[in-house]
């Protein structure tokens, strides 16, 4: 549903300064282009085998996210979580797109185009990202929404008062607050945390809190590949920390990758002439959750 609200839009702004300068030997691997091809994602051009060995904590460089090609396996989707009584209160007040429709729905992002939020642009939403690489941070650019997140490596640690009235608290945002580290020279652990809970943790519907602590984990095991592992613990909404799935990121051999968003105004329109006159499902509040899959 979403593609159809999709739209090209002013073009991913390009931030040359953020990338390393590995970037441009690593895209040396890459298959040649010419002409528009050097300006055309094409999806039917991946890249071909592992692409040697990765180079060491780089992660730098363009790649195509879960089902956005071919060449792109999904990788293995979200675990059921286990809710606390406040998690199953707040979930039974979603209504989902995939099951109330989008007259019936009141997923704001769905209704409304407002943010995603993390985690979910990060895999629910991760047709494509590109990674760049300062000397006290990681840059995360997303294709979906044109957005960016930045990981502190300077050694900060992760802030303590998020969303609270005293004057040293910070306000929660869509993307959170986030920190990380090299575990070793191929994995790079992002830890966040003062997530706006105004968004959801799956496109079923499942809440968060501000406190949520969030854990990414990038593996590169050779040049071409990378792997993204997820998971969350908010323990006044779940039981226990819970998995959101591994996802696989490939490669893109010319470093570049189509605008992909959810337009405002197209969203209007198609809710006032097509998705709004033709009503959400009757039975949308008789059917059961627990047969359904925690993510779209």
């Amino acid at each position: 549903m979403r593609k159809q609200w999709a739209g090209l839009v002013a073009g991913l702004v390009i931030l040359p300064f953020l990338f390393s300068v590995s970037i441009r030997a690593q895209a040396g691997q890459s298959q040649a282009a010419s002409g528009n091809a050097l300006w055309r994602f094409n999806p039917n051009e991946s890249s071909v085998g592992d692409g040697g060995p990765a180079p060491k904590r780089d992660l730098t460089g363009t790649w195509a996210g879960p089902g956005s090609s071919p060449a792109v396996a999904r990788g293995k989707g979200p675990e059921r979580p286990s809710l606390t009584p406040l998690g199953q209160e707040l979930l039974s007040k979603a209504k989902p797109i995939g099951k109330y429709s989008p007259a019936g729905t009141n997923d704001p992002h769905a209704r409304y185009c407002d943010p995603v939020g993390f985690p979910q642009n990060i895999y629910n939403e991760g047709r494509g990202l590109s990674i760049g690489t300062m000397p006290d941070r990681i840059v995360i650019l997303l294709q979906y929404m044109d957005l960016w997140r930045e990981a502190w490596i300077d050694g900060r640690s992760l802030p303590t008062k998020v969303g609270g009235t005293d004057k040293d608290s910070l306000d929660p945002t869509y993307n959170g607050y986030s920190v990380g580290h090299w575990e070793d020279d191929y994995t790079l652990v992002v830890d966040t945390t003062g997530i706006d809970d105004r968004t959801w943790i799956t496109g079923a519907g499942y809440p968060h809190t501000v406190e949520a602590h969030v854990q990414e984990r990038y593996h590169r095991p050779d040049h071409n590949d990378l792997q993204l592992t997820v998971t969350i613990d908010d323990p006044k909404i779940y039981t226990k920390p819970w998995n959101l799935g591994t996802y696989n990121y490939r490669w893109i051999p010319n470093q570049k990758f189509d605008d992909f968003a959810c337009i405002p105004s197209q969203v209007i329109k198609y809710l006032s002439e097509m998705g709004d006159p033709a009503g959400s499902d009757p039975n949308a509040a008789n059917q059961d959750l627990g047969g359904r899959r925690p993510a779209r």
